[in-house]
């Protein structure tokens, strides 16, 4: 495959998420840089599919797995099915963007995370809010001292939750994988790897309503999570499918010279405010991109495939994440505080350092692609 040549892409899961996918595969094509051939779901689903833009449907995975002429595989299907379907992609040399979260066992995160260091497919998981231009400014704005040492933090994502599907409240699902996973990406991005993790969780409305059936709820549907991110900084996140509405900030950093807040949602920021005790007054910063997509790391996916860099956004944050959420589970079932043991280093967005992180991110992947075809 040459430098442009037009990354191909199959798709697998054609249910809601669907819709914020095809959307960018368009723009991708319209670059010149990715093109969407095919996607692989339900027969239930075909039509939507095919109405929405999808030029091919399929039925059988193997179809998008197997054809060696498709680049990139965007899965998005039900979270108990992420590891098997990534793996498999990784090991036929696919890079792979997976929607969250990366599994539903540690187990089987690791051992992604090590098929993706020997494939030569990249892999890049979402949540993306770390790639959202409101979200690097305030990253440098903490790292560059501007509310001096992080002491505490708050996060914040939840909904009443969903309808239409059944695995959401149960085993491998839950509100941690759903939602909680966007503000544990968030905090560990601004602050970095956590130590320990304790939290409070549990089942707050035993019976839901899905598509007309009433089903008993066995994920927790309601979520409070504190993270020790060691030197005395810790965190707090709350999620559930118990929040009917909301209108505090989604993020908030307390420093010991001043607080940092991200307005909106962190998949969907809108500015931010920042109030420095040299200062003595709130200022208010408004959103400058107001139609970053949620979706965005289908596009720095790509980008990065073209230009043979490391993404910014790593399969060791993903397992990061996803052990904090399998232990926060557990913490809540045992009620005792759990040791992190996996790490991994935070996204470089200085402007400074954005040319060497290039430089060096090319250096380190030019074995990475030096297989690539054609």
């Amino acid at each position: 495959m040459s430098a442009r040549a037009p990354l191909r892409i199959g798709i697998i899961g054609c249910g809601n998420v669907l819709e914020a996918y095809v959307p960018q595969c368009e723009k991708l094509q319209r670059r010149d840089l990715a093109e969407l051939v095919v996607g692989c779901g339900r027969e239930a689903q075909r039509e939507r599919a095919l109405t929405m833009g999808v030029p091919r449907f399929t039925t059988e995975t193997r179809d998008v797995l197997d054809d060696p002429s498709i680049d990139l595989v965007n899965i998005l299907t039900s979270m108990p099915t992420h590891a098997a379907l990534t793996k498999a992609a990784l090991n036929a040399g696919k890079h792979v963007l997976l929607e969250k979260p990366l599994a539903t066992s540690l187990a089987d995160a690791k051992e992604i995370v090590e098929v993706a260091r020997r494939s030569r497919g990249l892999l890049v998981c979402a949540p993306f809010t770390v790639l959202s231009p409101t979200f690097q400014t305030i990253a440098r704005r903490i790292r560059s001292g501007d509310i001096g040492k992080p002491c505490s933090a708050r996060a914040r994502y939840g909904w009443s939750g969903p309808w239409w599907s059944e695995w959401f409240y149960q085993p491998g699902g839950g509100c941690l994988f759903d939602l909680g996973v966007y503000c544990l990406t968030s905090l560990t991005g601004l602050i970095g790897p956590a130590k320990r993790v304790t939290a409070m969780t549990g089942v707050a409305i035993p019976e839901r309503e899905i598509n007309g059936r009433k089903i008993q709820v066995d994920a927790e549907d309601n979520a409070q999570v504190l993270l020790d991110f060691g030197d005395a900084a810790f965190g707090v996140v709350t999620s559930g499918f118990t929040l009917q509405a909301y209108r505090n900030p989604a993020l908030e950093i307390y420093g010991t010279t001043g607080t940092i807040q991200m307005l909106g949602d962190d998949w969907d920021p809108d500015g931010y405010e920042l109030w420095q005790n040299s200062a003595g007054a709130w200022q208010v910063f408004k959103e400058t991109t107001p139609d970053w997509p949620w979706a965005d790391g289908l596009r720095h996916l790509v980008e990065c495939v073209h230009a043979r860099q490391r993404p910014l956004v790593t399969p060791e944050h993903a397992l990061h994440v996803l052990e904090i959420m399998l232990k926060a589970q557990q913490a809540g079932r045992e009620g005792r505080t759990l040791e992190l043991e996996t790490t991994f280093t935070p996204p470089d967005f200085s402007e400074a350092k954005s040319t060497e992180a290039a430089h060096l991110a090319h250096d380190r992947t030019r074995e990475h692609f030096q297989n690539e075809r054609g």
